[in-house]
């Protein structure tokens, strides 16, 4: 775990200056030696310009690395040069730098966060993961105003539960079973603001989540409902997240080829969104209620597998036809939201993995965000934005639901044809929030990107994390509820 601390300059450590596109050196030149003029010939042969994410260490009796922050410094151009930094860095250990000194209103928690993020690695299940590099620490150089303990805390708790989130989502399928998903928030529970509820096994059926317990039916273990619940005093909003938890999607007997089935350990990444948020709140004090609601559960073939044409009950009554066992992250959000919308909360967030559709439609950058209310969906853009993460909303057009009646059901889960795919998962969603403002995050592109570099290494990301934390904070400090036209 990166460490990130503040105070004078320490010689003893090497030193990290930002440099603007052009080569334009940034704050802290007067702490080095070095003549930039001096150096053109050096910075040729690297190549270095100053662009956002380029690092070169510059020799000397005190090693200083150059970091480029491009031509518009904002809070995300320094998130991601400091996990530029961090990878480039990784063999130094403990860096100070005078990144944050650049005048962007929040550059310390934008500075530590992407540090923290940056120095991230899942190295678990190698035999011999070589020689192990010193701890990673970053020393914020202080300056006048500048690295604020409040600003530090909040990037620190909310980097280091991101990387949890990674943690949880790098893991093989094999070593997190839905109950162990659940067990590992439970140490919360002994929190006299916590209640932790858990139903499994035949306590979801008889808890009514007929969804839950439908996609769970090929699987030898049990499925896991999970609800905690955090109640700090002074509260007066109240916000709950929902996360999809298919612990491994084979399909079930819509069987998926291999090359969509091989990375499936990953279909729980908004469940793991959704408590890593959870915990950052707790830690951070958030002055607002939340319920996290984790539906956890394999999708598999076997002899007692659901059927196509298998009729599920919802937790809400509502009745679902199964088409396509592989749309199974809906069926079992229908009993999470469901359990959701029976606290009344001013706003419900849920984030899935659901729809190719969306990955085919915004790529792995971009999650996509449908919310019927505007509000709601502004919220959580602007929460997003601050936070870093990549949203767009797409529209819920009432006509296309009706692509969801079915002859035998309340509705089917899939339309009976490819277009409009994650439309159709999400006005399949709508269904079961009643009339609580909502908002639905299709996180199956940026929760595994592709591409990696800036703060993003291999594997996994944590996508969701930072925004759910941010929209904890924004709905806590809101002077209005966002549901005022619905708790009339």
């Amino acid at each position: 775990m990166a460490m990130v601390t503040t105070g004078s300059d320490d010689a003893a450590l090497p030193l990290a200056i930002p440099v603007l596109a052009g080569r334009q050196w940034g704050p802290g030149a007067d702490l080095t030696s070095h003549d930039p003029d001096a150096l053109a010939e050096y910075l040729d042969q690297a190549d270095f310009q100053g662009e956002l994410g380029q690092v070169v260490a510059l020799p000397g009796a005190r090693t200083v690395y150059l970091v480029g922050v491009g031509e518009e410094v904002d809070l995300e151009a320094l998130r991601k040069a400091a996990g530029s930094l961090a990878a480039a860095s990784k063999r130094a250990g403990r860096v100070s730098t005078t990144l944050h000194h650049l005048a962007v209103d929040g550059a310390e928690g934008a500075v530590a966060e992407g540090f923290v993020l940056g120095s991230y690695s899942f190295d678990r299940y190698r035999s011999d993961p070589g020689e192990a590099p010193p701890e990673p620490g970053l020393h914020l150089i202080a300056d006048q105003g500048s690295a604020e303990a409040a600003d530090l805390s909040v990037a620190s708790a909310v980097a280091n539960a991101v990387n949890r989130a990674r943690d949880l989502v790098n893991t093989p399928a094999s070593d997190k079973g839905p109950e162990a998903i659940a067990k590992s928030i439970q140490a919360f529970a002994d929190r006299p603001d916590v209640r932790f509820e858990m139903w499994t096994g035949e306590e979801v059926i008889e808890a009514g989540f007929g969804g839950l317990a439908g996609v769970n039916a090929g699987s030898a273990r049990p499925a896991t409902m999970l609800r905690v619940t955090y109640r700090p005093d002074g509260a007066t909003r109240k916000l709950a997240m929902v996360g999809k938890g298919i612990v491994f999607d084979s399909g079930g007997l819509t069987l998926k080829p291999y090359e969509s089935m091989k990375s499936m350990k990953t279909d729980m990444a908004g469940a793991a969104a959704v408590l890593a948020a959870f915990e950052a709140i707790v830690e951070l004090a958030i002055p607002i209620e939340v319920i996290a609601i984790t539906p956890l559960t394999e999708n598999l073939p076997s002899g007692t597998a659901v059927k196509p044409g298998d009729v599920l009950t919802a937790r809400n009554g509502k009745t679902m036809e199964v088409l396509n066992t592989d749309a199974e992250g809906r069926l079992v959000l229908a009993d999470g939201l469901s359990l959701a919308a029976e606290s009344d909360p001013d706003l419900i967030v849920d984030l899935a993995t659901l729809t190719g559709a969306c990955v085919v439609a915004l790529g792995r950058k971009i999650a996509g965000l449908f919310a019927p209310d505007d509000e709601a969906a502004q919220l959580v853009e602007a929460a997003a934005a601050r936070a870093g993460e990549r949203v767009w909303r797409l529209p819920l057009p009432e006509d296309y639901r009706p692509d969801l009646d079915s002859e035998v059901a309340d509705m089917k889960n899939v339309a009976g044809h490819r277009y409009g795919g994650a439309i159709h998962a999400a006005l399949f969603l709508k269904e079961f929030v009643g009339d609580r403002a909502w908002a639905h995050l299709d996180i199956a592109g940026p929760s595994w990107p592709e591409d990696t570099g800036f703060y993003q290494g291999k594997g996994a990301s944590g996508f969701g994390v930072r925004t759910l934390v941010q929209i904890a904070r924004d709905l806590a400090h809101a002077e209005s509820s966002i549901l005022s036209a619905h708790s009339e």
